[in-house]
């Protein structure tokens, strides 16, 4: 873990970088329900950033209820967080990704059954 502050890029802050690899490692399966996660001076320590970036990644994910508190113990992945996780990526996913793909092939002309088609061929 000893990957220092390169791992983070300048596209969004920080600590939001790190509730999404968290929220990454979640979906994957690598940190599992009732897991614990590293804490905030862990992470602070890993990736060379100040100990109150760490916490606003973790208190990010506390408020939405992805991880939860073990007070004096530390803090660990909330049961039903990988299903939590999955919902919003699909709901997002067809806002951002499927909606936006049937407003082009209506533009260009494509009918919507050519499109299923298609899709249906990729599936298998």
């Amino acid at each position: 873990m000893n990957q220092g502050v390169n791992v983070f890029d300048d596209r969004s802050p920080i600590y939001r970088q790190i509730a999404e690899r968290i929220k990454s490692d979640i979906l994957s399966g690598a940190l599992a329900e009732d897991s614990q996660v590293m804490s905030t001076n862990q992470y602070a320590a890993a990736y060379r950033i100040n100990p109150a970036t760490a916490a606003k990644g973790l208190r990010e994910l506390l408020d939405e209820e992805i991880l939860y508190k073990r007070r004096g113990i530390g803090m660990f992945v909330s049961p039903n967080a990988q299903q939590k996780l999955r919902a919003q990526h699909r709901d997002s996913f067809f806002t951002d990704v499927v909606d936006p793909m049937i407003d082009e092939a209506q533009t260009i002309g494509i009918p919507l059954s050519d499109v299923i088609d298609h899709i249906q061929r990729k599936d298998g």
